[in-house]
């Protein structure tokens, strides 16, 4: 009976180190450089209905069902969306602030597969008057408990491709309007 009672308080030490040890916040971000003055980058960028043209997931289900509510372009506009496909899943994505010419930030509500927030960015910086770098990424913060599962999970391995093929593809639809 005393060797059960000690295995089980090793294990709730294991389980809690674990937590303690695991990463709790996560930052992931892509840049690439676009060949278009930044006002013409921000404002095709700071409309959410143009990342059809350019999302990987959009691409991974063009069929995905999406809402939209509110006025695209300005804070306060939600984009829903709801696929099937494992790796879209379903969720919403939120205008939260616009510093135009600069930055927007959404705070993207996932449903499914999982329920999480994270913020999204979508960032320009000026190269010169005809050339803008674009970073695009997501953050937050991984709550306790569950962090613990991102010692066997790489975050910036499992979107860092999808931010890649997305801006690759914002490239040529940008350079070729």
């Amino acid at each position: 009976m005393m060797m059960l009672l000690y295995v089980f308080i090793v294990l709730i030490v294991v389980v809690v180190l674990l937590i303690l040890a695991a990463p709790k916040t996560y930052d992931v971000r892509r840049s690439i450089v676009i060949n278009k003055p930044i006002d013409e980058v921000f404002n095709y960028l700071k409309y959410v209905k143009n990342q059809d043209h350019w999302s990987p997931w959009k691409r991974k289900d063009p069929n995905m069902k999406q809402t939209f509510t509110g006025t695209d372009g300005t804070v306060g506009f939600v984009s829903k969306w709801d696929s099937d496909h494992k790796h879209v899943g379903a969720g919403e994505q939120e205008i939260i602030r616009i510093e135009e010419n600069k930055e927007m930030e959404t705070q993207i509500r996932f449903l499914r597969p999982f329920k999480s927030v994270s913020n999204g960015l979508l960032i320009v910086e000026p190269i010169d008057k005809n050339t803008t770098q674009v970073t695009w990424g997501f953050y937050g913060v991984h709550k306790v408990p569950t962090n613990a599962m991102m010692l066997f999970f790489n975050m910036d391995k499992a979107v860092g491709k999808d931010f890649d093929d997305g801006l690759a593809q914002l490239k040529v639809e940008l350079e070729n309007k």
